[in-house]
């Protein structure tokens, strides 16, 4: 049985493409607190409120920027590469230009910047994707350039 796709094929990940992602996800405390100590990172900048609001810049705890990442990332695959892709081949650039705090809601728009066929693997293309996260208020929160594997559309027959 074939599985559904919602992922878009390599023909179709044309440089100049942009979407917009209809899912939105607001962070939350739990969110950040439970992903910053199972990746056993410390920083008392998201896990201690006491220490973010008086010895701190930003007054209030931050959200584990990988946190951030991954949520742009994740909240992009309905819409581009869910069951079309092979691989993450990695990220060229990854920014923060904003924090982001407990109750921000995250949208994201994903841009594709380059596409060229595989030389090593017919029916499979390199697309290069730019991912831009935004909070509420539309500042850009982050801009991760990755490259991606995926698939050609499968021929009939």
């Amino acid at each position: 049985m074939q599985r559904p796709t919602s992922g878009r094929w390599f023909e179709e990940l044309t440089p100049g493409t942009v979407m917009h992602h209809v899912v939105r996800r607001t962070i939350t405390e739990a969110d950040n607190v439970g992903f910053t100590t199972m990746t056993m990172n410390p920083a008392w900048l998201h896990l201690d409120a006491d220490y973010a609001a008086n010895e701190t810049e930003f007054g209030q705890p931050l959200v584990n920027s990988l946190l951030t990442l991954g949520m742009v990332i994740g909240i992009s695959v309905h819409e581009t590469t869910l069951g079309t892709t092979v691989a993450n081949l990695g990220f060229e650039k990854v920014e923060f230009p904003a924090p982001v705090f407990h109750g921000d809601t995250l949208r994201v728009e994903t841009e594709v910047m380059a596409s060229r066929p595989s030389s090593s693997r017919p029916g499979q293309g390199v697309v290069t994707f730019e991912h831009r996260g935004y909070n509420q208020d539309d500042t850009l929160v982050c801009r991760a350039t990755r490259n991606a594997l995926m698939l050609g559309r499968p021929t009939e027959g």
